[in-house]
């Protein structure tokens, strides 16, 4: 019994590290793919449709904060950037997890950290010359298009063929 134990425990790490790597990794590809709409002050990163998948598993919170770090570093970001930015997705992730009974709730938090952190890391790491409250309404219109058009799309399509992580 005990090595039945172990098999499926080491099984279900393996799978928990794998779905992390590949939502990095798909975090990573599609910032930089997209890179031009995804830096800037006015920016939508397609990447932030992912931000729902807390909804279906733990493992996208680690895969969203490294996949961000990975692409805020690829993308050439400022350390601030790469510290404070992937920071916020982090905050987005891990609070979005505990509201997954609700998938409505979901994008919220990644929506909120994003649009409040980020604007203080272009005005002050950038030195953006726009009024902060410039630069979060154009960072929360980005992740409004990103969490919940997108990630809503992602979402429903993932619901509809019954995907289980």
């Amino acid at each position: 019994m005990g090595q039945d134990t172990n098999l499926y425990n080491n099984s279900k790490a393996a799978r928990y590290v794998t779905q992390g790597a590949l939502i990095a990794a798909l975090y990573v590809a599609l910032t930089l793919v997209f890179a031009p709409i995804s830096f800037g002050a006015m920016q939508v990163r397609i990447a932030e449709a992912l931000t729902i998948l807390p909804l279906f598993t733990p493992a996208a919170i680690p895969g969203l904060f490294v996949g961000c770090l990975i692409a805020n570093i690829m993308g050439g970001a400022v350390i601030w950037d790469v510290i404070f930015g992937s920071l916020a997705t982090l905050i987005g992730a891990v609070v979005g997890y505990f509201l997954r009974k609700n998938r409505w709730l979901v994008p919220i938090p990644a929506v909120v950290s994003n649009s409040v952190i980020v604007p203080l890391v272009l005005k002050y790491a950038y030195g953006m010359d726009m009024p902060i409250y410039l630069l979060v309404i154009y960072i929360a219109a980005g992740e409004i298009a990103g969490c919940y058009l997108l990630g809503e799309l992602l979402a429903a399509a993932l619901l509809k063929r019954g995907v289980k992580f």
